[in-house]
């Protein structure tokens, strides 16, 4: 058998499953399941509202599908664990299995769809979806949708992300099929961001005024200036004596010069001229 067939071959076998495990676990709230492949034979984990009702009393319903599993659909020592699926209200499979009994009772279409979309709503989910299709009011058939929050249809975040559930509600005009479609509240988003805010800075303290006197800020001294190579040398050589002759002459406090001669030798010199 090549890869291909195999794939497919394995893809219907696992579609069967899950449809005969809806119909036997219908009552027990029956919300999806797991199938893995492992060397000791084939796990099966099986997710429902009420756990109690699929083992049954004494494990006798959960034997009976161990069995039916290996008789008709050849699995491998097929082993069955069951799971609480938590939150109904989050479920795909679930609400679609309520919707689909609601209207079986006689609920309008209208109603069972807004208040299974409102429950949903309101456990936290980002998004939801509900697509009834059937003869609703008539003789001809129509398709009428409900959409609350944000919902993914095309990529690779629409199969990973939402969850699907289908069921059908079967009444005297003909079948109506019930399509619920829903976000977890925990799924993040690949096109969710926020943008965080920049770090604040931390206050400053102020400087508490201090008691007395201010003592004044020291004085900064100036550095002192670099002297040339060519003002050292100058300092560095003793000063020239200056010359007699340079000196001018100096006058009295009387204003008489130091070299005028005396007036007693001015007297000598008078009679010398008056005898001549």
């Amino acid at each position: 058998m090549s890869v291909e067939k195999k794939f497919v071959a394995e893809g219907l076998s696992k579609a069967l499953v899950n449809e005969y495990l809806a119909e036997e676990l219908e009552r027990a709230g029956y919300g999806g399941m797991v199938m893995n492949r492992t060397p000791m034979g084939t796990q099966i984990t099986v997710y429902a509202e009420k756990p109690g009702m699929v083992i049954g009393k004494g494990g006798k319903l959960i034997r009976k599908i161990t069995r039916d599993l290996d008789r008709k659909f050849h699995l491998d020592n097929p082993q069955i664990d069951v799971q609480d699926v938590g939150r109904g209200d989050l479920n795909g499979r679930v609400v679609a299995n309520r919707l689909a009994s609601s209207l079986e009772r006689g609920w309008y279409f209208r109603k069972a769809g807004q208040s299974m979309m409102r429950r949903v709503m309101d456990a936290g989910a980002l998004g939801c979806e509900i697509v009834i299709s059937g003869k609703l009011t008539g003789p001809r058939s129509r398709t009428e949708k409900f959409i609350s929050g944000y919902i993914k249809h095309s990529g690779k975040p629409a199969i990973d992300l939402v969850d699907k559930g289908y069921s059908v509600a079967v009444k005297k005009l003909g079948v109506i099929g019930c399509q619920v479609r829903i976000i977890p509240p925990d799924v993040r988003l690949p096109d969710d961001f926020q943008i965080e805010k920049p770090p604040v800075a931390p206050p400053v303290a102020e400087a508490k005024p201090v008691k007395g006197p201010i003592a004044p800020a020291p004085v900064a001294t100036p550095a002192p200036e670099k002297k040339s190579d060519l003002d050292q040398l100058l300092e560095s050589e003793p000063a020239a004596a200056p010359s007699p002759l340079d000196e001018p002459s100096v006058k009295s406090s009387e204003g008489v010069a130091e070299d005028a001669p005396l007036p007693e030798e001015k007297a000598n010199s008078e009679p010398c001229a008056k005898e001549e």
